[in-house]
């Protein structure tokens, strides 16, 4: 799968994608992370990306032309929808992690100090948030969904079952982890996790799993597919399901 960034900070990304899975992802050949740099693409002769904005007001906008042209050019190369990484769009979820990561080609446009010039909204296809807060730039926001979205592809995680166990995969929370030593601090690892009974282990991972949904995000449920055996657990815990 290939990644193109937009972006004003191409050197942000060096650090991210030297290191754990996105390293190896691009040593596989799995990901291809293109960072364009969107002063390329400036016709000023300073490479200016920004201006006031009219009006008034604080802060600089980010130029329509250099942000048109760095857009046409990815375009250009192929049928790749392109989504703008700022604080008015759909809020990221692993849902549109997933449909992302079916395509083999996407781009991203960061955003940067007050915005990007309204007019470029005409050839953008979405624009994603991370949340409800402001981030320095899109680059922060882009390195969290090309990880996202590289988890899911085929072969990057050693263990493929760990992308479908993970929290949200399902939405739900992921179950409690517990690794060596079995005691520490006067706490114990459940028994059950030691008992060999692999049946018993994932149904007491499953109710653990509706637990902590419950406990910390109960309105995840509501998406959740669930069964006839963990809508019981559920209403025994108070849930009205």
């Amino acid at each position: 799968m290939i990644f193109d960034v937009l972006t004003l900070f191409p050197e942000m990304f060096d650090s991210v994608l030297s290191y754990s899975i996105l390293k190896r992802a691009i040593e596989k050949g799995k990901i291809k992370v293109n960072l364009i740099n969107i002063r390329d693409f400036s016709k000023d002769k300073h490479k200016r990306v920004d201006d006031y904005p009219y009006g008034g007001g604080p802060g600089m906008v980010m130029m329509p032309q250099p942000l048109f042209d760095a857009i046409e050019f990815v375009k250009s190369l192929g049928n790749i929808p392109v989504y703008y990484l700022g604080p008015k769009g759909k809020i990221f979820n692993q849902e549109m992690a997933v449909k992302m990561s079916k395509l083999e080609r996407i781009a991203f446009l960061c955003g940067h100090y007050e915005g990007i010039d309204e007019r470029v909204y005409s050839v953008i296809d979405e624009e994603i948030s991370l949340g409800d807060f402001i981030l320095t730039g899109g680059e922060i926001a882009a390195m969290a969904i090309i990880d996202v979205v590289t988890r899911l592809i085929e072969g990057v995680l050693s263990h493929p079952q760990s992308a479908i166990e993970e929290s949200f995969a399902n939405n739900l929370l992921e179950y409690p982890q517990y690794t060596r030593p079995e005691f520490f601090r006067g706490m114990k690892v459940p028994e059950i996790l030691l008992s060999g009974n692999h049946a018993e282990i994932a149904k007491w991972r499953r109710q653990k799993s509706l637990e902590i949904t419950l406990l910390k995000r109960p309105d995840l449920l509501k998406k959740a597919v669930l069964t006839e055996e963990d809508k019981k657990f559920l209403r025994e815990k108070g849930f009205d399901i």
